[in-house]
């Protein structure tokens, strides 16, 4: 590669998941499932960009609420080897789809770095398991890219798959893209060798894509070119953020880059690769990761079988008993159980779907909620009390604050806490508490080098987290 080569990793952090419940969850989706390896996959792509050469920053486009736990990821693995690379982060407000999140993707790389950047676009949720083999690809595209190309990632299928769109090549050429098709059609591509999977990443230069934008999809580049300008900025040493406000994003047009830019331009070439790719788009998927046993089941967690054969079982926090069962999933979750036919994995997506149209909670959020201080747990909860696991990370505080319904108990089980209580402040040590009245202001601190973790009891007529006056804005908030 040429030595001023600038290169931009920039992850599409987004989507629910559907298909993943009741792990994915809207504020918990798929990239931030964890894997055996105890890496989600999240950060599995933000580590296949990071470690490649010329690599100048990591730009993730992700929605404002997953912000928090989208830094905390990247900080957990990128230790003193990465120390120094700066990410930023674009934050949409809501979905919009690829179009949009690529636009002001390319509009923030143009303006930091040059029209000659390149972007390297990853999906947050895939799983390529030939890093070697990736940066190979990699370097082919970028070359291309060089040249003005947009240029695609076109996996070689290896099986007549229904469930991927696919790319008719010839060479390095697109002839066209297609969509998912059936099986008898997936078998004749197959058959032909002229086609690969859509891996849906991507390689071109900043200014070629606006250019490509400008050209096929105007409209979304001009609304996303009027919410970068008119969004609220924040930069520090080796990081920026952009936050896209609600009022200018929803002008912006919904539509995918496939459909926007890359089935209309004439201007698309592709690296065909083989990089242990997959989209990770079911339970299927997920199970195929771990080592089947003698009777084709797949185990994660503390499991007891009894005449088994070809399930797949997850469950990290209590054990599961099975008794003469078949090809089924079941997935084990401290607030939610799914129990699916195998040969139904796709369909766990109507389960959410219900869930989100009853607007209940299980289809939005875990019962541990990640705040930028830290966490909450609701251990239980009734009409009249609620009780909370909080930890709060060193040196983290919670706003000053205050409830007109409820009062609160605090008891700390580890770390030391610095507690304001009305008039007073206070430090209280393991196994110590204090009582916060309904009317007193109140703010939480850990002053501490290690992780606060504490109870509280929430009594009263009305518990709702809208009962909080706040009396700062520069603390994080429960």
């Amino acid at each position: 590669m040429a030595l001023h080569l600038k290169l931009i990793p920039t992850i599409l952090c987004g989507g629910a998941g559907s298909r993943l419940w009741p792990v994915s969850r809207e504020l918990h989706p798929k990239p931030f499932i964890r894997l055996a390896d105890g890496q989600s996959l999240l950060q599995k792509a933000w580590l296949r960009g990071a470690v490649l050469p010329d690599v100048a920053e990591v730009l993730t486009v992700t929605n404002r609420e997953l912000f928090f736990k989208t830094e905390d990821e990247y900080r957990e693995i990128a230790g003193a080897t990465f120390k120094n690379l700066p990410n930023s982060f674009i934050l949409e407000p809501f979905g919009r789809n690829t179009a949009p999140a690529i636009a002001a993707a390319a509009l923030h790389v143009a303006a930091k770095h040059g029209d000659d950047a390149l972007m390297l676009v990853l999906a947050a949720d895939h799983l390529i398991a030939d890093q070697n083999a990736f940066a190979a690809a990699v370097a082919q595209a970028t070359l291309i890219a060089q040249q003005g190309k947009l240029v695609t990632f076109g996996i070689q299928p290896d099986a007549a798959e229904t469930g991927y769109g696919y790319i008719e090549t010839e060479g390095t050429a697109v002839r066209r893209f297609v969509e998912k098709p059936n099986l008898e059609k997936a078998q004749e591509y197959l058959a032909t060798g002229r086609y690969l999977w859509n891996s849906g990443m991507f390689c071109f230069a900043a200014g070629t894509i606006l250019r490509e934008m400008e050209q096929h999809c105007p409209a979304i580049l001009a609304a996303a070119r009027n919410c970068m300008d008119r969004a609220i900025k924040a930069n520090g040493e080796g990081f920026s953020q952009v936050e896209l406000t609600p009022d200018t994003f929803n002008l912006v047009p919904d539509d995918s880059i496939d459909y926007a830019v890359m089935e209309k331009s004439h201007n698309v070439a592709v690296v065909p690769c083989s990089i242990g790719w997959s989209d990770i788009g079911s339970w299927n998927a997920i199970g195929d990761l771990t080592k089947p046993d003698s009777k084709g089941n797949r185990i994660e967690g503390e499991v007891q079988l009894h005449d088994v054969d070809n399930c797949y079982i997850q469950s990290n926090e209590r054990i599961v008993g099975a008794v003469g069962i078949s090809n089924l999933i079941i997935v084990d979750t401290p607030d939610a159980l799914l129990v699916a036919d195998r040969s139904r994995a796709q369909d766990v997506k109507h389960i959410y779907a219900s869930l989100k149209l009853q607007n209940h909670q299980a289809h939005k959020l875990h019962n541990t909620v990640h705040r930028p201080w830290g966490t909450y747990t609701v251990l239980e909860e009734a009409s009249n009390f609620k009780i909370k696991r909080i930890e709060v990370k060193p040196g983290a505080s919670l706003s000053l604050q205050m409830h007109h319904h409820r009062s609160e108990h605090w008891i700390v089980v580890s770390g030391m806490a610095k507690v304001i209580n009305g008039s007073n402040e206070l430090l209280i040590s393991t196994n110590e508490s204090t009582y916060i009245p309904a009317g007193h202001k109140h703010r939480l601190e850990n002053p501490g080098v290690l992780d606060l973790v504490m109870i509280e009891v929430q009594s009263g007529e009305y518990l709702g987290e809208d009962d909080i006056v706040r009396f700062e804005d520069n603390y994080g908030r429960i």
